[in-house]
């Protein structure tokens, strides 16, 4: 486990938001302890944690408002999905879609990521989304970021060989970050071949707020699919 004090506090930033929403309470207090992962240090058995079998299972780290695990999760009914976000607004918004469209194919965890990771058996992730995490822009701050030795050793652990990573971000220096780190730890290989494979979005992408803010504000998102060699 990568403990905070060694990355100089956690990845993410503030745990709340505005306050809640009368439904929003509800589905915290009601709907998130039927689909938190269990607790604890023991290990997980990822295709186990779904009420129907499921022929791999995908991971996304920091889903915001959940707009793209929601997405991907109806689309692929065949899938099993779990979900990390820390945000409580963000894993509300989340929980009312899994409510809104029936989704059974879906777990969360409402903390950090880096305590999931630990516990799933190697090779037993098909897929991981890291979509706009958070940039911490300031240098002090950088260390905090996802993306880093540590964590893409803890990823490439879990995921089976051939298995993609992608990352989105709107910020320049962070996906030069990102490729930097990637490409030192020789565990993936970037699939871009031309321009257009990390400026045009991946197929069926349903696009988040953040990245929706991100062009109103006049920042490009980058698209980056790496492959676990």
């Amino acid at each position: 486990m990568i403990a905070e004090q060694d990355r100089g506090g956690a990845f993410f930033g503030r745990r709340k938001g505005h306050k809640l929403r009368d439904n929003h309470a509800r589905l915290l207090a009601e709907v998130l302890p039927r689909l938190r992962l269990p607790a604890g240090t023991d290990k997980l058995a990822p295709a186990g944690l779904f009420p129907h079998p499921v022929r791999e299972v995908w991971l996304e780290i920091g889903f915001g408002g959940g707009e793209h695990l929601l997405a991907r999760a109806r689309e692929n009914p065949d899938i099993g999905f779990i979900g990390c976000e820390p945000f409580v607004n963000g894993m509300a918004k989340l929980l009312a879609g899994v409510e809104e469209h029936a989704i059974a194919n879906l777990r969360v965890w409402d903390d950090d990521a880096t305590l999931v990771l630990p516990r799933l058996p190697e090779a037993s992730i098909g897929r991981v989304f890291v979509l706009y995490p958070d940039p911490w822009p300031k240098r002090r701050h950088r260390k905090r970021r996802f993306i880093g030795e540590e964590t893409l050793a803890a990823l490439a652990r879990v995921m089976r060989p051939g298995a993609e990573l992608r990352f989105a971000t709107d910020i320049d220096d962070y996906a030069a970050w990102a490729l930097a780190r990637i490409d030192r730890s020789g565990l993936f290989a970037w699939r871009a071949e031309r321009a257009d494979d990390w400026r045009r979005p991946w197929t069926g992408w349903p696009g988040t707020r953040y990245e929706a803010k991100a062009l109103r504000e006049g920042r490009l998102p980058m698209y980056l699919t790496f492959v676990r060699r």
